[in-house]
């Protein structure tokens, strides 16, 4: 059996020296290297800006959707969107485990797992897309994908089913870094408030800012507001187009006080929400771009250009913890459970 890297290098295919995320083509065949866990999946889970993305250049035609998803694994041998850079993650079961991982791993044969690793970067093969889930960017799949040494992953719990858990685990780095950036009597914007990772940051902000805290909720979805609102998430929920920057400011300023937000966090799927972000935090403040539809050569730049002092974090996918602090709020609230399993499950 070949020997293979830690990080995948030996699957990279162009160019020659890179990672398996950036590299622009992989080897998606499915004969394992001694370091390598082989995944039966089920499930792909499409990162949302991702998605929608696939989605506008569809038309939101189903078929045209799996030709898309389909061109791009056979291209790049992994599901890497070309124009967000961005993937997902997947669900599947363990279907074998090369022999140099013995003793290293807790996993075994039949094992049904979340990767926390994206698409971008894993060994893909798609034989059939069964069905695409286009309202919660779930597709069910007939194929096989590769996670390698380094790769994290999550084993689906027996106590939240398996749908939900993969809607959650795809997000979580956002709510985890949420917990960990967020002090008692921090303002917190939170942008793009009302989706998937939104309501969980919500959550996470509302719980660590405490009562001296206030959490502030922007989206642009009346439905997703008055479902927040019912949730008791946040102290103010404000309708706001988050590529309106300056509208964005005004209406932070005006339930500060124009003291602005310590912290604003961006979970928006769309393109140019930069400037709205970095105009709601105060000086000295800090941002965290969770959305893959983040420019960050914009925020810098327009950060720079308006005079604003503030910490930018890339919105980094893990943190140690992540995957348990996520699955831990659907068992501490049972409003938010009940919600996402009507939204996401």
């Amino acid at each position: 059996m070949k020997k293979g890297n830690p990080y995948g290098t030996h699957r990279v295919i162009e160019p020659k020296g890179s990672l398996p995320q950036p590299a622009t083509k992989i080897d998606n065949d499915m004969e394992i290297y001694d370091n390598e866990i082989l995944i039966d999946v089920q499930t792909l889970n499409i990162d949302s800006a991702s998605f929608t993305q696939i989605k506008e250049e569809a038309e939101g035609n189903t078929e045209k959707i799996k030709d898309i998803m389909k061109d791009i694994v056979d291209t790049r041998g992994k599901h890497q969107n070309p124009v967000t850079g961005s993937g997902g993650m997947l669900i599947g079961t363990v279907e074998k485990i090369g022999p140099a991982l013995e003793g290293k791993t807790d996993l075994k044969v039949g094992d049904k797992l979340a990767t926390l690793v994206s698409l971008s970067l894993t060994p893909l093969r798609i034989d059939e897309i069964k069905e695409v889930r286009k309202d919660i960017d779930q597709v069910d799949i007939k194929g096989k994908a590769i996670l390698f040494e380094s790769g994290i992953y999550a084993v689906i719990p027996e106590d939240i089913q398996e749908n939900l858990a993969l809607s959650v685990l795809d997000v979580a780095g956002a709510p985890a870094q949420t917990a960990k950036l967020v002090s008692p009597g921090d303002t917190v914007a939170i942008i793009g408030a009302t989706g998937k990772s939104g309501m969980l940051c919500l959550y996470e902000a509302k719980k660590r800012a405490g009562i001296t805290g206030k959490v502030i909720c922007l989206d642009f979805s009346e439905e997703g507001l008055k479902r927040a609102e019912d949730l008791n998430l946040a102290d103010h929920y404000i309708k706001v187009d988050a590529s309106n920057a300056v509208d964005v400011m005004e209406k932070v300023s005006e339930v500060t006080n124009g003291k602005m937000a310590d912290i604003t966090i961006n979970n928006v799927n769309i393109p140019n929400t930069e400037m709205g972000s970095i105009l709601a935090t105060k000086n000295k403040g800090l941002v965290y771009f969770f959305s893959m539809a983040t420019n960050f050569t914009k925020a810098a730049l327009g950060a720079e250009g308006v005079g604003k002092d503030i910490n930018m974090i890339v919105g980094n996918g893990y943190t140690e913890g992540h995957g348990e602090i996520a699955l831990q709020i659907l068992r501490e609230s049972k409003s938010i459970r009940e919600a996402y399993e009507k939204l996401y499950a």
